[in-house]
């Protein structure tokens, strides 16, 4: 019978990959394009992945894929073969992380990207909240390469707007990008066509991560009548490595926040956040190191010593009980926090 979910605890896996000796490349990639059987889409794709020990977190939905993964540099090769193979996945762009498994090597056991395979159904690849049968993905913004973004963001007739949570923003941006305050990514595209309802003539570029969500994005900004809308191509990963590439200037600042346990990659040596506790110049995301918690948080070194690596004195009390009084007192309440906590009026308890 063919495997279609992992059959180790995570404890087992987490071994695995920390004994593993070979190098492995971390990519993202998206596509937006209609899956007539997302079910049976993913279980073939689960069957080959495995075979090739990809790790990672993939959606499917009938609207197309949102994949961050993993695998060992002499598989890239399979890799690629395969992705080119899958019916509508044909001459895909694999964004290939900024810092992958090479600096990755330094870091403690499981500081690697992913360590587990997990293809998930979902009804949409990215939740936007959008209702209306009306829209349409297939009419969207222009893509814009790293050269071009340079060019149109320099003309003052440009608005260049981030589609990423709060936490993304405070650690690296562009120059001169606006931040649209929302908790959410279905909050935001509304709050979007108000921020900008009188500036429907100007040039308005979008840009995230890896570029899933700016796409979406920039076709609601259309379907909203907005005229002249762009949209970086690959998000800030493709940005960085075709600005490294070409020699181009580098108009990001700061890290890239990225959904896996690095939790972030260096674009340029600038620090332009400060840490949430002491609010000394930090950037490194870490999350409360109590199970009951596990609130996303900046935290400097000093402070990670301080409190033990968790977000408050009374987070680091409950961390230091054994385990077993510690999964008692979770007993029957629901986590506080949320690993990704994307409110921006979460206050750090001291």
């Amino acid at each position: 019978m063919s495997v279609l979910h992992n059959r180790l605890s995570q404890d087992e896996l987490m071994k695995m990959l920390t004994a593993e000796e070979e190098l492995r490349m971390t990519i993202s990639f998206y596509r937006y394009f209609f899956i007539e059987n997302p079910v049976e889409f993913r279980d073939d794709l689960y069957k080959k992945l495995h075979a090739l020990k990809v790790f990672g977190r993939i959606y499917v939905a009938h609207e197309g894929i949102n994949a961050q993964v993993s695998f060992p540099e002499s598989k890239a090769n399979d890799f690629q073969q395969l992705i080119e193979n899958t019916p509508g996945l044909e001459a895909l762009r694999l964004n290939i992380a900024v810092q992958h498994e090479g600096a990755e090597k330094m870091r403690p056991a499981g500081g690697k990207s992913f360590w587990v395979l997990k293809i998930k159904v979902r009804d949409k690849i990215v939740a936007d909240g959008i209702v209306d049968e009306e829209f349409d993905m297939g009419k969207k913004g222009s893509y814009v390469t790293a050269e071009k973004f340079n060019a149109l963001s320099d003309d003052n007739n440009t608005i260049v707007v981030d589609m990423r949570n709060h936490y993304e923003y405070e650690v690296g941006r562009f120059e001169n990008a606006i931040e649209i305050p929302s908790d959410t990514f279905r909050q935001q595209l509304p709050m979007a066509v108000d921020m900008l309802k009188d500036e429907k003539d100007k040039n308005i570029i979008m840009y995230c991560t890896g570029g899933i969500r700016c796409e979406k994005a920039s076709a609601y900004m259309l379907h909203n009548g907005f005229k002249n809308v762009y949209h970086l191509e690959g998000g800030i990963i493709n940005y960085a490595t075709k600005v490294k590439e070409g020699g181009l200037l580098n108009k990001f600042h700061g890290k890239n926040f990225v959904f896996d346990d690095r939790l972030g990659e260096r674009i340029t040596d600038e620090i332009i956040a400060t840490c949430h506790q002491c609010g000394f110049v930090a950037d490194t995301h870490t999350n409360c190191a109590n199970d009951g918690c596990h609130l996303l948080l900046i935290q400097c070194e000093k402070c990670a010593e301080i409190f033990n690596g968790c977000c408050s004195s009374d987070c680091k009390d409950i961390f230091a009980l054994p385990h077993d009084k510690q999964k008692e007192l979770r007993k029957g309440n629901e986590k506080d926090n949320m690993i990704f906590n994307k409110s921006r009026h979460r206050k750090i308890r001291l």
